[in-house]
């Protein structure tokens, strides 16, 4: 089938393209003397996020705010119940207390912020549940306060190695605007042909886009999580999840909202929204408990996740 392959192609050249910028990103700001967990809650958060941010922008322009929204509902229950979960049970991750205090709370802050913006039937029955130009501000808002914490890591700078540095300044550069570029057209692909494979199967897009294209475009955090827990550099790897769910929230989903305008939340429920909440929930208390995410509590998220997707196919 032509749109299979054709989103399979887009989905390789978006991972591919995420990676690169991830690396170059971070080469260049390494060159700066840049904290880690500073750049694993932006450069690396926000490069392997990159295709979410592209895919919503271009769903919501054409209309299609269900793949915007199942994108960063999606994306933001697999980072932490499949990719920290995955994580911690090859090895279990030590969580800093600073962590703990600070970037955490943060995640859970905003994840409830916006899971109570998608309950607007709960606060009036009568009205059909839609993210609008408010919403957006709201998660604008409160992203703006995450920056202002940002900035704080950044004063306090950081020691790097050289040879984490693998591109030189022109030439990463060069692969972050190539990768970019990449992404931006490669979304267009995406997009596309997973609406029309949507239609062609008589499967709604929300399925489309949570088992192939959230699960596709979240390999990059997989394989960086992964590898940052198993190398013990674990604020790598919880940072990149936390900034990632931080970026697709407030990022991914509230600024196409506040260009666009309103997206109705057109195949969600009680359900989905609980899930997320448990999400950033589920990875602050397992982190607070004993400044660990244990194998039995890695294989609890995971059972979290398969539980979830079986709902959705059954529903």
């Amino acid at each position: 089938m032509k749109e299979l392959f054709l989103l399979i192609i887009g989905l390789f050249l978006i991972v591919k393209a995420a990676d690169v910028l991830v690396t170059a990103a971070a080469s260049l700001a390494l060159r700066f003397n840049v904290p880690k967990m500073l750049v694993a809650l932006t450069i690396m958060a926000f490069g392997t996020c990159a295709p979410e941010v592209a895919i919503s922008f271009q769903s919501v322009q054409n209309g299609d705010g269900q793949i915007a929204f199942a994108n960063v509902v999606g994306s933001c229950i697999v980072n932490v119940f499949l990719i920290i979960g995955v994580a911690a049970l090859i090895k279990p991750i030590k969580v800093k207390h600073a962590t703990i205090k600070k970037e955490l709370p943060i995640l859970f802050l905003i994840t409830s912020v916006f899971a109570i913006l998608m309950l607007d039937r709960l606060f009036d029955p009568f009205t059909r549940n839609v993210f609008s130009r408010a919403d957006g501000l709201v998660l604008i808002l409160f992203f703006s306060v995450f920056v202002s914490y940002l900035i704080g890591l950044l004063r306090k700078g950081g020691e790097q190695s050289s040879n984490e540095i693998k591109y030189g300044s022109v030439m990463s550069i060069l692969l972050i605007t190539l990768s970019i570029l990449v992404t931006i057209l490669s979304s267009d692909l995406i997009v596309n042909n997973a609406t029309q494979l949507a239609t062609k199967l008589n499967i709604s897009e929300k399925i489309i886009t949570m088992v192939i294209i959230v699960i596709g475009t979240s390999l990059p955090e997989l394989v960086m999580t992964v590898t940052s827990a198993r190398k013990g550099e674990f604020d790598m790897a919880i940072g990149n999840i936390v900034g990632t769910n931080i970026f697709n929230i407030c990022v991914v989903l509230g600024l196409p909202v506040v260009i666009y305008g309103n997206v109705g939340l057109v195949g969600f429920g009680f359900i989905d929204i609980l899930v997320i909440f448990l999400s950033s929930f589920c990875l602050y208390m397992f982190s607070k408990s004993e400044r660990i995410i244990s194998r039995k509590e890695a294989i609890f998220m995971i059972c979290i996740f398969v539980i979830y997707y079986v709902y959705l196919f059954i529903a």
